[in-house]
């Protein structure tokens, strides 16, 4: 036998033995267990500074889609991370500004230390 026929024996016997091995070598979920937060840092941060605007007037199932065929490994990670991408995005409560010339609620202890501290006698 000479070296070349040694050489593709090898090799065929390697061909097999990795098809044969490799239907039962499982891929690694990555994703598995991270938050929201955490999947954001792995997987968005490189490219985005902040997930401030990412979910920005994105329906949840078009954004769990997106980010299910690009950048996570599973439905339920793709998810959660869409899940957090819209909790930053939600709006929040903010107070709304008092209307010109009205003046502050005040709470009962502030209202009644402008008050004097007995009765005012009548005339």
């Amino acid at each position: 036998m000479s070296a070349v026929d040694r050489r593709l024996s090898s090799l065929v016997v390697a061909i097999i033995v990795g098809v044969l091995t490799g239907g039962s070598v499982r891929a690694q979920d990555l994703d598995r267990d991270k938050s929201g937060p955490k999947l954001f840092a792995t997987n968005c941060a490189s490219c985005h500074r902040s997930p401030r605007g990412l979910a920005k007037d994105r329906f949840s199932w078009t954004l769990s889609s997106f980010l299910r065929q690009h950048y996570t490994s599973n439905p339920a990670s793709a998810q959660t991370l869409t899940a957090y991408l819209q909790s930053v995005d939600a709006p929040r409560a903010r107070p709304r500004p008092a209307a010109r010339g009205s003046r502050p609620v005040t709470t009962s202890a502030a209202a009644s230390s402008l008050r004097p501290p007995a009765p005012v006698p009548a005339r």
